[in-house]
């Protein structure tokens, strides 16, 4: 595995996700921002940010695999959320649970999440990047 994920003493123990990244591996992967398009390009779970966030995940999976990875090569996740606040915390978590299951993986690379004014198209909430490092 090219990837040591760490809690380092003198910072903030988080449970959804690590602090730093080790990574060891040779081959460098940047997944487009996902968002919650199914494989014909259609919107999934519109106005439910659990669902789109889930569904960003499974697509940044589909991506890992092409490129001959999974989860646990993932350095690093960053988040782009419409109209951030507070209150959308507990169902981006939700999200992110649901996909974890769905995969058998706990996703808990670093991760920033950055609110925006909007994305792509109005009806997408979120978008979720991705840079894997394989062996």
């Amino acid at each position: 595995m090219a990837i040591t994920l760490k809690n380092p003493d003198g910072l903030p123990k988080i449970d959804v996700y690590r602090q730093v990244a080790i990574a060891t591996g040779s081959k460098l992967v940047f997944i487009a921002g996902q968002v919650a398009w199914d494989a014909e390009g259609v919107t999934v779970g519109e106005g439910d940010l659990a669902t789109q966030v889930q569904q960003a995940y499974l697509n940044i999976a589909t991506a890992l695999d092409a490129a001959g990875g999974s989860f646990e090569d993932v350095a690093k996740l960053t988040f782009y959320v419409v109209d951030w606040t507070a209150d959308k915390m507990p169902p981006l978590l939700d999200g992110i649970s649901r996909a974890a299951a769905k995969l058998g993986v706990t996703p808990v690379p670093p991760t920033t999440l950055i609110g925006v004014a909007a994305l792509d198209i109005p009806e997408h909430l979120v978008e979720i990047e991705a840079t894997a490092v394989l062996d």
